[in-house]
């Protein structure tokens, strides 16, 4: 089996998330045979741009090395998707929403012909067989509220690109009582088997 570990929050060694997706992976690699890849995108995921949009999207004839920049950094993380069994990962919510990079993310993987494509009768996932799990953490904005423009968005992402195994381990409510958040989040956790 191969993990992708994915965490986006901006806290450090305090998040939330990354505690809980690093408790996540140990889950589900006990055995240690699983092969793990990890990602931090708050070392940086570039947004998409003009030149992200002529190299994938339109695929210009003479690429500048910016557009090989863009389509090799895209590859890369595309890459890590396709080649993962299962994906674990860190949704901190920051206002309401997602991280920027892990949008910034999303963006890079949600290629037309590639992670999914147009139908006659919709879109389709391409990445499908492959299950992901979710930490998600929040002070205030409970998991599934009208506040949460988080969870339903990553998973209508996954989803469109094919990937429709989605559980959720969550700790919402943490400014209020964080002792009853993370007995909540770690129940879930219980409930994960490799």
């Amino acid at each position: 089996m191969q993990i992708l570990h994915i965490d986006s929050a901006i806290t450090g060694d305090a998040s939330v998330t990354r505690q809980l997706t690093a408790k996540i992976v140990a889950r589900l690699n006990a055995d240690g045979d699983a092969t793990v890849i990890y990602r931090d995108l708050n070392q940086g995921v570039p947004a998409i741009d003009t030149a992200w949009f002529e190299a994938i999207r339109v695929g210009v004839e003479e690429p500048t090395p910016a557009h090989q920049d863009r389509v090799a950094t895209s590859d890369t993380l595309l890459g890590e998707v396709q080649a993962a069994d299962v994906l674990v990962i860190g949704l901190p919510v920051y206002n309401f929403s997602l991280p920027g990079q892990l949008k910034n993310w999303l963006d890079q993987i949600a290629r037309a012909g590639v992670s999914f494509r147009y139908t006659a009768a919709g879109p389709e996932g391409l990445l499908t067989g492959k299950r992901a799990f979710i930490a998600y953490a929040a002070a205030g904005t409970p998991m599934g509220s009208d506040m949460d423009h988080a969870s339903g968005y990553l998973r209508h992402m996954l989803g469109f690109v094919g990937i429709t195994d989605v559980t959720f381990v969550a700790a919402d409510g943490l400014a209020f009582d964080r002792d009853a958040a993370m007995a909540r989040a770690q129940a879930s956790l219980d409930q994960i088997a490799a």
